[in-house]
């Protein structure tokens, strides 16, 4: 079981990026996945859900900025974010839970990839 993420980096406030998140060793059609970050000196922090349905939830910070998506037939999860903030520079991970219950608790996480690194400049 794996959970890699990939397309982080650089950006300038106002940017965009795209993260994926590719697993392996389970479906992502039978869990919730979701995205998490944190930097120095602070809690990982939920970030965005999708569940089984496809239904999703985002936490204030993010919402109307990030999207999340799901593609069940490559087995990966994107995270699209927009007017990219400096306070939004954190290693990003994704994270998933087996079911069909929300996953936006750290404790309730199955499986955590090894994170990805996103830095915005002013």
């Amino acid at each position: 079981v794996d959970l890699v993420e990939s397309g982080g980096g650089s950006a300038q406030a106002g940017g965009s990026l795209n993260v994926s998140c590719e697993a392996s060793g389970f479906s992502t059609s039978d869990h919730c996945m979701g995205w998490f970050r944190s930097s120095p000196g602070k809690e990982r922090e939920w970030l965005t859900s999708i569940n089984v349905a496809g239904d999703t939830l985002y936490a204030g910070p993010v919402k109307g900025r990030f999207t999340i998506s799901k593609d069940t037939a490559k087995n990966t999860v994107h995270l699209q974010m927009n007017n990219l903030k400096p306070e939004d520079s954190a290693e990003y991970y994704c994270a998933a839970r087996y079911g069909d219950e929300w996953c936006f608790a750290t404790s309730t996480i199955t499986y955590w990839g090894k994170g990805t690194l996103v830095t915005i400049s002013a």
